[in-house]
């Protein structure tokens, strides 16, 4: 077990390739064989638009169960028991490490047969992020990082090139639906850049933007299930992530905007288009 120093924490790190297998291994047992079979009775609703199938939950049971036996000592925050039980975001702001579990990040789009989903565990003690970890399924492929350390996709060091000039950039993110200087800060984003893809699994769209393939991505919720690790992995491979009014991000913000850009003058020519309010 690995002991990561960062300014005043100290962080005990469990084998970085043990929680790797245990995403890999959760998936392949609990998530992949229900993949386009799933019964009636295997999905409800939490909310308007927001589904939770049995797959959630055994993968989220699963993971929580090795991922603390994995690190003594740590507690767990995931999506499932945080809808259940919100008081449990407390413990991000504890001093006991804390696994960030998302068990099936883009449940939509399982439900509905479309390969575009991931399951996300960060590691954070202290309200700061030490190491992510995004599975990708369908492709076999997982996106790795440690604080400091570099980010990975397999066995490939993920390093984001020189950005593009905003004209030609490719964009991630939803134009709100409410009426107001969010919505209308998004659309002048579709003008300014070159194409706008619509963020339809937060896991997959680090994956992407880490990879080189997007260029930037605005986030206006931070369900810490669905950024803590994707944010440490874009940084890790060079991209700038920070809240408009340009603190940085960390699990405990629950509420963006969030603007990501491969570079910190990219990311100031995308602020200054968005143009919040002071």
């Amino acid at each position: 077990m690995d002991v990561l120093h960062g300014h005043e924490d100290v962080m005990r790190l469990p084998d970085i390739d043990s929680v790797t297998d245990t995403l890999r291994v959760t998936a392949a047992e609990e998530i992949l064989p229900r993949f386009r079979r799933l019964g009636r009775g295997d999905v409800r609703q939490k909310g308007p638009g927001d589904p939770v199938t049995v797959v959630d939950e055994a993968a989220e049971a699963r993971l929580s169960e090795a991922l603390t036996a994995l690190l003594p000592g740590s507690v767990v925050v995931a999506e499932e028991i945080a809808a259940r039980e919100p008081s449990v975001l407390d413990r991000l702001k504890g001093d006991a490490p804390v696994w960030i579990i998302d068990p099936l990040d883009g449940t939509n789009n399982f439900t509905q047969g479309r390969a575009r989903f991931a399951v996300i565990v960060a590691l954070v003690q202290g309200g700061r992020t030490f190491a992510g970890w995004i599975h990708d399924p369908v492709n076999a492929v997982t996106a790795t990082a440690v604080a400091g350390q570099g980010a990975w996709l397999g066995d490939r060091r993920l390093a984001l090139g020189p950005a593009a000039p905003v004209s030609d950039m490719e964009g991630l993110f939803v134009i709100p639906h409410d009426p107001g200087w969010r919505r209308d800060a998004t659309m002048r984003l579709t003008k300014a850049t070159r194409s706008r893809r619509r963020i339809d699994c937060a896991g997959a769209e680090y994956i992407d933007l880490a990879s080189g393939r997007g260029d930037f991505a605005i986030f206006y919720r931070l369900n810490p299930w669905d950024h803590a690790a994707g944010v440490l992995i874009y940084r890790e491979a060079g991209g700038h992530a920070a809240l408009l009014d340009r603190r940085p991000y960390a699990p405990t913000i629950h509420m963006g905007p969030m603007l990501l850009a491969p570079t910190p003058d990219a990311w100031d020519d995308l602020r200054a288009i968005l143009a919040p309010p002071e």
